[in-house]
């Protein structure tokens, strides 16, 4: 399951949910933990891929 991290605009906040692909697009507002307001921004951030096979 993806991680999306996001910025509230309001207290700078920075906090990252785990949620399905479907839950992500289903949802039309997301609220910050520590204000509870929802004037967020999602944010990109790195990530790491492990296989199986050397390359």
């Amino acid at each position: 399951m993806p991680t999306y991290e996001f910025k509230c605009n309001k207290c700078n906040e920075k906090f990252s949910l785990t949620l399905s692909v479907d839950e992500y697009l289903k949802r039309k507002t997301f609220q910050c933990p520590k204000c509870k307001g929802e004037d967020v921004k999602r944010v990109f951030s790195s990530f790491t891929a492990v296989t199986s096979k050397k390359s």
